[in-house]
């Protein structure tokens, strides 16, 4: 059993559970298929964030570039900054230090 993130315009808009990606359907690797019934890109996800980073959730931005799932951003005054490593936001002012969400 696999999880798959549906993205419209750089957005998850809803997210399965699908089947295991080692599988094929109709010859076809399970993203791709997945995004052609759909008519929507789809990436897999991980819920222990071994792939992209995150585990996407709807609302979340997929980055093509950085093949990640990220999380919108906490307001922090736009002190927010995208740690590189974990493609999650850390707030850079200590006077707005808060725990930001990881999912």
């Amino acid at each position: 059993m696999a999880h798959y993130a549906f993205i419209t315009n750089g957005i998850v808009t809803e997210v399965i559970t699908g089947i295991d990606e080692s599988e094929t359907i109709e010859g076809l690797d399970t993203e791709t298929w997945y995004g052609n019934f759909r008519g929507q890109l789809c990436k897999r996800t991980s819920y222990n964030n071994n792939i992209r980073f995150n585990y996407a959730g709807v609302g979340m931005t997929y980055d093509e570039g950085r093949d990640a799932f990220i999380a919108p951003k906490v307001n922090c005054h736009a002190e927010e900054i995208l740690d590189e490593a974990t493609c999650r936001w850390t707030c850079s002012n200590a006077e707005h230090d808060k725990k930001l969400p990881t999912n």
